[in-house]
């Protein structure tokens, strides 16, 4: 079992202490992933149209272009970010967007709105397509074009990654780059921790599904906001009970085009009202809690 490449004991009975600022029992942080425009299309060279995530739950791909997959998508760029972007504001609550490189240059105020508001923007590719069988040497270019994208748009590298649909290489791709602060391409843990298999130790910020829009639109998930918000806070609650003597993180997984519709985005409000009145709570972007890990809890073979 010694060369067994996954890890299923991580920290085991005694996590470490995860020390957040203010002593905090609970680092909350929020993920606002901007994919509009990057998603499979024949316009973008795909072999069809999108057929993930969106109200159309089952839809097919098609090898034309989908008219209604391609509306439901623009909902996000053109107004669901906006509503997102103005929630947040309101609750001078940060946060960290994973940003598909091509959808954003197809937005650059939707780019120049993020800036503004001092959110990260983490990398989320170059394109948000599957990338479990594409070949290992187009997924390291769509790395490099990701980030040359990302530097044009935004002035500066990304320090974080999630490809999200991921190929057996991306971790090892990563890692080779070099230039991350944190891989996101993980939801193993409830905090931070380090992975030295592919020679670099890189730090992995775990990302969720589970307390993600998502389930919007999966057929075992949320049907109302009401729902949304009394998962999250359930979620909540566990993690700051256990973060009397074990801190944890808790991540939000968050789509333009899916939270933000006036249906939904009621229980999103209603658990930053929940968060906002309770004591203990460090709000955090992705980037902040790497950056404390590193200083906190630096890697050690």
């Amino acid at each position: 079992m010694a060369s067994y490449p996954r890890d299923l004991v991580g920290y085991g009975a005694r996590p470490p202490n995860a020390n957040w600022p203010r002593g905090a029992r609970v680092a909350v942080q929020f993920v606002v992933n901007y994919e509009e425009g990057g998603e499979n299309s024949v316009l973008h060279g795909d072999k069809g149209s999108e057929a993930f995530l969106s109200e159309m739950v089952g839809a097919q791909s098609h090898p034309a272009r989908a008219m209604a997959m391609e509306s439901l998508y623009e909902y996000g760029s053109r107004a669901g970010f906006w509503r997102l972007l103005r929630l947040f504001e309101e609750f001078a609550m940060p946060a960290t967007v994973f940003g598909v490189a091509s959808a954003m240059d197809r937005n650059p105020a939707a780019v120049d709105a993020m800036l503004e508001a001092k959110w990260e923007v983490a990398s989320h590719g170059y394109k948000w397509i599957d990338y479990q069988n594409v070949p290992e040497e187009i997924e390291r270019a769509h790395i490099a074009k990701a980030i040359e994208i990302h530097t044009r748009l935004t002035g500066d590298r990304p320090l974080g990654w999630y490809q999200g649909r991921t190929s057996p290489n991306t971790a090892r791709l990563v890692a080779e780059e070099g230039g991350f602060t944190y891989d996101a391409d993980s939801y193993a843990d409830d905090l931070p921790y380090y992975d030295a298999r592919h020679g670099k130790a890189q730090l992995i910020v775990p990302y969720t599904l589970d307390a993600n829009d998502m389930k919007f639109v999966a057929l075992n998930g949320f049907s109302t906001g009401e729902q949304f918000a009394s998962y999250l806070i359930d979620a909540f609650e566990a993690l700051h009970a256990e973060g009397a003597t074990s801190p944890k993180m808790m991540s939000v997984g968050l789509h333009c085009r899916i939270v933000a519709k006036p249906g939904r985005i009621l229980g999103l409000r209603r658990f930053l009202e929940h968060i906002a009145s309770r004591q203990g709570v460090w709000v955090a972007r992705r980037i902040d809690i790497a950056r404390h890990w590193l200083v906190h809890h630096p890697y050690r073979p």
